[in-house]
């Protein structure tokens, strides 16, 4: 909106004001600009109009009737329910998962010695150098981590592509 007689400073002050006016309708506004918005309102009618325009229309938006379709609740319902039933279908299974992992990382962590050891003494037996084995050593512990984690990505990532595919 151009306000009359206006030049670059007074433009700024009516365009914070405009600012202020929608943000005290979305979000509201802290007390100090709360307090200048209400003082330049005062003094400023234009800004006043523009303010006064912007309530009555939100006052109408929130009186007129929005229509849904017929059946729209009990299909988002259904699919709520249904969502809900997939999830405590996944529960048990995810539950079982971590706890065989868990168990994993205890054996592992049980056993980490003697494996040390053990790729220690082949790494002497074998000649070969302390860096190799030692690397070894940590792609024992590794990869069956990252393929379990493949797994479980693969399985998710199948799981979201199917339950997420349109269905017409």
């Amino acid at each position: 909106m151009k306000f009359s007689g206006e030049n670059s400073g007074l433009s700024d002050v009516h365009a914070r004001a405009q600012r202020l006016i929608d943000q005290h309708h979305v979000e509201g506004l802290a007390a100090q600009e709360r307090e200048w918005l209400d003082g330049h309102l005062q003094e400023c009618g234009e800004c006043a109009a523009i303010a006064q325009v912007t309530e009555n229309a939100l006052r109408a938006l929130r009186t007129e009737a929005i229509p849904f379709p017929s059946g729209l609740a009990s299909r988002t319902q259904f699919r709520v329910h249904l969502r809900a039933q997939q999830l405590e279908e996944r529960a048990p299974r995810s539950l079982a998962i971590w706890a065989i992992a868990g168990v994993s990382w205890a054996l592992g962590i049980a056993t980490s010695p003697y494996v040390w050891q053990l790729f220690a003494w082949m790494g002497e037996r074998l000649h070969v150098p302390k860096l190799a084995w030692e690397l070894g050593f940590g792609l024992w512990w590794l990869i069956p981590a990252l393929i379990a984690g493949g797994i479980l990505l693969a399985d998710s990532s199948r799981r979201t592509f199917s339950s997420g595919a349109p269905r017409g």
